[in-house]
């Protein structure tokens, strides 16, 4: 696990993460490539998250389990948070020297579109399997 500070593009939010898991997220969802115009790169880091400059951050609820949060003075992505466990997955480009980077899973791989694909090997999760698994959060 490693340790990193950031803050979005302006720096009105500042985020210290205690614990990011190097192996990180790829999802293909809608929402996503919609929200940042490709696919979310995500790496987890759990719920040791300091935020300074809160009264910045924008929260949009994506989901029945999740919310989504931008900065509001630049638009920064920083994170897609769990409702049930208040985890946190940041976006990867915010932490730029993140030692062992990994891609692990890749979320809703039915819908990702055929104008890309990536070479690594990883594990995959359908629409249908990450539906079983959150709506019995929700």
């Amino acid at each position: 696990m490693a340790h990193a500070e950031t803050s979005c593009l302006c720096g009105q939010v500042k985020i210290t993460a205690e614990e990011i898991n190097p192996k990180f997220t790829v999802c293909h969802c809608q929402s996503c490539r919609t929200w940042g115009g490709a696919p979310y790169f995500a790496v987890k880091c759990g719920t040791k998250v300091r935020i300074e400059g809160e009264e910045h951050i924008k929260m949009y609820e994506s989901s029945t389990w999740a919310s989504r949060g931008f900065c509001s003075e630049c638009g920064t992505h920083l994170f897609y948070k769990f409702k049930a466990t208040g985890e946190y997955n940041m976006s990867l480009g915010l932490f730029s020297n993140l030692p062992e980077l990994e891609m692990e899973m890749q979320y809703f791989s039915d819908v990702r579109p055929s104008y890309y694909c990536f070479a690594n090997e990883t594990q995959e999760m359908t629409t249908a399997e990450i539906m079983a698994y959150f709506g019995k959060e929700s």
